[in-house]
């Protein structure tokens, strides 16, 4: 079975779902009580354990305090409207790239711009392996050109465009949430579908993807496994995988 790696920061995602029955005397917002509340690993870990559901051989490298860097989800339980969010202070220590083995046949990197990877470390990392499916935060620039494919969402697209040569574009898969994917300038569409939550939505993405492209060398096949995966997910409460 061939090996993956998946390389980037984690985090520990948490969804207090809660009633909102009444406002307070002294200020117009919602009391909130909590009536259930969960937890999963989430960023790189969430890329991660989306393909354990699927394939054995895959190995995380991560920060090893990911349990400290909370993202918590305040959610009304029965509508599933999503409050407010509380982020951690993110304190993640930079990755060691002298301690790292890049033996899978396919690398992941899921980077959150969160100090774990910087520019210099993911263009070292894609310039050593041929293989290396890119998820970044980061605007988009020649630092990733050496990178095999390039997945970012609508808004990582806009904040980049300024920066986008041809030859990135070649690489990028756009995805535009409802509305599927954009690959050398083709629309790979979705159908219509119910959206209950889209937390983690773009990793389970990726996962699909990759699970796909490593059976089938096909990455407009991939594309269209991938859009499925994560219309599934999304229709799930809270964090989903596939």
């Amino acid at each position: 079975m061939k090996k993956i790696q998946v390389i980037g920061e984690s985090c520990r995602d948490e969804f207090v779902y809660c009633e909102a029955k009444r406002l307070a005397p002294d200020l117009p917002v919602p009391i909130l009580t909590v009536v259930d509340k969960t937890f999963n690993p989430g960023m790189a870990s969430n890329v991660f354990r989306n393909i354990k559901s699927k394939h054995s051989n895959i190995e995380l490298i991560t920060n090893d305090n990911w349990q400290e860097i909370t993202k918590i989800r305040y959610v009304h339980d029965s509508s599933n409207h999503m409050f407010f969010r509380v982020d951690s202070l993110d304190v993640i220590p930079r990755i060691n790239l002298e301690n790292l083995n890049l033996d899978a046949d396919l690398l992941i990197i899921s980077d959150y711009d969160k100090g774990f990877l910087s520019r210099s470390d993911i263009e070292w990392i894609c310039g050593q392996h041929k293989n290396v499916f890119l998820d970044t935060k980061k605007i988009v620039g020649d630092w990733a050109s050496n990178a095999k494919y390039i997945k970012i969402n609508d808004y990582e697209y806009r904040n980049s465009q300024s920066s986008i040569t041809s030859a990135l574009l070649e690489k990028i898969i756009h995805t535009v949430g409802p509305d599927g994917c954009n690959y050398q300038g083709i629309n790979y569409p979705v159908a219509e579908h119910e959206v209950r939550d889209t937390s983690g939505a773009g990793d389970s993405f990726m996962a699909a993807l990759v699970l796909e492209y490593l059976k089938t060398q096909d990455i407009i096949k991939s594309i269209i496994s991938a859009n499925i995966a994560a219309s599934e997910v999304v229709q799930q409460r809270g964090v989903g995988i596939i």
